[in-house]
């Protein structure tokens, strides 16, 4: 995210987010390029383990020859998401749209203090209750609640009630916490499926079904209008003539030059030509009087 007012030299915040646990990570940095990209995911991936897959945007500071090293070297699969599938990056969107409005309400009227406040609205974001899992992220990472600030505040207390001198007993209640904390992230995987299937049956719903054929005419969408159109200019371009439709909704056009390129299904529609006009003799058309 970024670039905002300078906050201890720190312009831009990058933000990663566990697919499943929604468990969010944001650090404040000077810049965006690729060493402090590269340097924050050695330390994530110290931390939290090599995960299987990373999916970003299709920016510069993630799409380079040094990221793309060191993601083979620990073996993460490296994917990127799309502007015509916006849906591939909604998690992350929807974390920085929180993230965002966290901090908008914690810094106030001084905004150069983002950097400082981010740890606050991290914790925030981490104990808010998350409608997919059904959970907190919190919960899932560490198997149990967060402490609130009046059991912070009063340490001896709390310290007594969770005091176990019997370690046979201590260890038995531990090992059925680890087995809980299982069950609950499987159980949080369940409700995130079944709330992901959900979502995708109301957007289909609202999807008009595009079915294309070999040798059909389409018009492509131009994602240059997709947002500010000038003034008597269509958005859409063509026609072109389809070569191949595949299973996965991507289209295969040809260019006026005969080449081919590769779109996305979601971005044309079908083109209905006009058929020829007839001539029309003049004399033969009927003859109306108006009065007054």
């Amino acid at each position: 995210m970024g670039p905002f007012l300078a906050s201890n030299r720190s312009l831009y915040i990058l933000v990663v987010v566990d697919y499943v646990s929604k468990w969010a990570e944001a650090k404040a940095l000077p810049t965006n390029d690729a060493r402090v990209v590269i340097y924050f995911r050695k330390q994530l991936f110290c931390r939290f383990g090599v995960p299987k897959a990373l999916i970003s945007d299709r920016g510069s500071h993630f799409v380079n020859h040094q990221l793309a090293k060191v993601l083979k070297r620990y073996g993460v699969s490296h994917r990127f998401s799309t502007s015509y599938h916006l849906q591939t990056s909604g998690q992350v969107e929807n974390t920085n749209r929180a993230l965002k409005r966290i901090l908008e309400k914690t810094v106030g009227d001084n905004p150069k203090s983002s950097s400082t406040k981010l740890d606050d609205a991290l914790w925030a974001f981490r104990t808010a209750y998350k409608t997919p899992n059904g959970t907190t992220p919190f919960r899932l990472f560490y198997g149990k609640t967060c402490h609130l600030p009046i059991e912070i505040k009063h340490k001896a207390y709390w310290a007594l009630k969770n005091c176990n001198m019997d370690l046979m007993e201590a260890g038995e209640l531990r090992s059925m916490q680890l087995n809980e904390l299982d069950e609950l992230r499987l159980y949080a995987y369940d409700n995130s499926l079944l709330y992901k299937e959900r979502t995708k049956v109301w957007h289909d719903r609202r999807l008009r079904k595009k079915e294309f054929k070999a040798a059909d005419k389409v018009l492509l969408f131009l994602s240059m209008y997709k947002f500010k159109q000038p003034k008597l200019t269509s958005r859409w371009t063509g026609p072109y003539v389809i070569k191949y439709v595949y299973p996965s909704g991507y289209v295969e056009l040809f260019k006026s030059d005969g080449t081919t390129f590769i779109v996305n299904g979601h971005r044309s529609k079908l083109y209905h030509q006009e058929e020829e006009n007839v001539g029309v003799v003049i004399d033969e058309l009927p003859y109306f009087e108006i009065k007054q």
